[in-house]
């Protein structure tokens, strides 16, 4: 997606070189539209790596802890 919004912006400045206003403007606007779109996924998958993290290192913690209270018995 971010590859996406990265052609649509060299179109819009070559459009624009070149004169084009509507068509700058309108390659513009999806390139626009295209990287709010990778961020808004970018920051979901964020905090949902986040979370994750956190109980995966919990849980293996936790079983680090179990087995060093079974190699004491």
């Amino acid at each position: 997606m971010l590859r996406w919004a990265a052609v649509f912006l060299i179109i819009a400045l070559v459009a624009g070189a070149f004169g084009l206003t509507g068509v700058a403007g309108a390659a513009a606007g999806i390139a626009k539209a295209l990287f709010i779109g990778f961020l808004v996924l970018f920051c979901i998958t964020l905090v949902i790596g986040l979370a994750a993290g956190r109980t995966v290192t919990r849980s293996i913690e936790r079983s680090a802890r179990d087995e060093k209270h079974l190699l004491h018995r």
